[in-house]
């Protein structure tokens, strides 16, 4: 269940910060709401999370790891914004140090 609430902590976390960028400065109504809903989301769920037990280092990490990968692939793929291959090496590490915490605090 943790991961499950971790998951849409991630994603409304996306929601928001996508919107941000389209919200073009709080001047669009629709993409300003979705910013405030999707942190929301993002900050309940993710309290929830810590709620039932997981690690606050851990799901902090993955729920900001997840998120930066994210939402670079879609700045890329949706939204033209570029990505060189240091940025994709960056996402790569980002991914590989949040497996590692993970693998880390497995007992």
């Amino acid at each position: 269940m943790a991961y499950l609430l971790l998951a849409v902590a991630i994603l409304s976390e996306v929601l928001g910060t996508v919107s941000l960028k389209l919200s073009d400065g709080f001047s669009k109504t629709v993409p300003s709401i979705l910013v405030l809903v999707g942190y929301g989301v993002a900050f309940s769920a993710l309290s929830a999370v810590l709620k039932l037990g997981l690690p606050v280092g851990v799901a902090y990490a993955i729920w900001a790891g997840a998120g930066v990968a994210l939402v670079a692939i879609i700045g890329a793929v949706f939204l033209g914004e570029g990505i060189t291959a240091v940025q994709i090496g960056g996402i790569v590490l980002i991914i590989g140090g949040v497996v590692a915490l993970e693998l880390g605090g497995a007992h």
